[in-house]
């Protein structure tokens, strides 16, 4: 197998970035570390050709696409609106999965640049600390994020306002009676916009004088989520209520794990999920979300990297408007316990 910007990157004992600006030429190193990237080029007979766009004046009418996960509809919707922008301009596309892991994420955009994409969208685990944006950077190539929101103004973004939406949902639940909420989230170093949804949803909840929401972050497996909704839940007249998912699958499994635990949503806790996929529409009970455009994203995105790469400006910041979609899921807040805390199943 031909030698990669990574093995360079290893050999030398550098970063990818470092390795892309002294091929690319965008950027000064000192000499011992230049003397050792190009050490490592010629003992491993690296082409370097193959890295960035900066160093050839042809197309291959490629996109790259990366996102977190293949199995979450969410970003089948994305992708799907993506293909449908490219392909009206003749572009094709290569995407991959990074599973929301931070080296994954160099990885993806490595392998896309020695199979020299003309530019990329893609959606990382946190948009401010980001190595392989700073590779995208380092070598010249454009890009645009989907779903996360910089506070960098350099880095062009399609998604909507977590903070606000996190606030909404804050809104609609306390005007429904809920004062002891909940949140349960996967990872927030693997997602800026779960941490950006507890952040306004945190905040509305504070600001109106009640108790913070109690926040859980787990896996997605279900048996996780039902051992800490066993804990969570134990004492009813102290539980929450009503229950915050940071995305709709996770709300799915928390409806699951709720039932096997003996507790019926909404009559005993509310939940509330987020994306909007289909299925929440044709489960029982619906589900109540606050809904992405997805498809319209990524189309948005496509469509501004396009018009880059077509001689116009550069991407830009857009937010997208979400709504909050009301199902079944969420009801009035369960009237306290008259004969005090119940006991639920315990599971091992």
């Amino acid at each position: 197998m031909p030698s990669t910007i990574k093995d360079v990157a290893a050999r030398a004992g550098v970063s990818l970035a470092t390795v892309s600006r002294y091929i690319n030429g965008t950027g000064k190193l000192r000499p011992a570390t230049a003397e050792r990237v190009n050490a490592a080029i010629a003992e491993l007979g690296f082409r370097p050709n193959a890295v960035g766009r900066s160093l050839s004046t042809s197309h291959t009418k490629s996109l790259g696409v990366v996102i977190p996960s293949l199995s979450n509809p969410v970003f089948s919707d994305a992708v799907s609106g993506i293909n449908e922008a490219a392909r009206a301009e003749g572009y094709r596309l290569m995407f991959t999965s990074t599973e929301y892991n931070r080296a994954e994420e160099v990885e993806a955009v490595s392998s896309l640049l020695e199979y020299r994409v003309d530019g990329l969208i893609l959606t990382v685990a946190d948009a401010e600390e980001a190595p392989a944006l700073d590779l995208l950077e380092a070598a010249g190539v454009p890009y645009t994020l989907l779903y996360n929101q910089s506070g960098r103004s350099a880095r062009p973004a399609v998604t909507i306002d977590n903070v606000a939406a996190g606030r909404e949902v804050a809104q609609h639940l306390l005007a429904l009676g809920h004062q002891r909420l909940g949140m349960v989230s996967g990872s927030f170093s693997a997602s800026d916009r779960a941490m950006a949804r507890r952040d306004g949803f945190t905040a509305e909840i504070v600001a109106r004088g009640f108790p913070a929401p109690r926040v859980l972050e787990v896996d997605f497996v279900n048996s996780e989520v039902e051992e800490a909704l066993v804990l969570l839940m134990r004492d009813r007249d102290t539980a929450p209520t009503a229950l915050f998912c940071s995305n709709d699958l996770l709300a799915i499994s928390v409806i699951g794990a709720l039932e096997r635990i003996g507790l019926n949503v909404p009559e005993d806790v509310s939940v509330l999920g987020f994306d909007g996929i289909a299925i929440g529409t044709h489960l029982h009970p619906t589900l109540t979300t606050v809904v992405q455009p997805s498809r319209d994203m990524g189309q948005t995105a496509t469509r501004q990297l396009l018009a880059c790469l077509q001689g116009g400006s550069d991407p830009d910041t857009m937010i997208l408007p979400y709504r909050l979609q009301i199902g079944e899921s969420v009801g009035p807040a369960a009237k306290p316990s008259p004969t005090g805390p119940s006991e639920l199943n315990q599971t091992k």
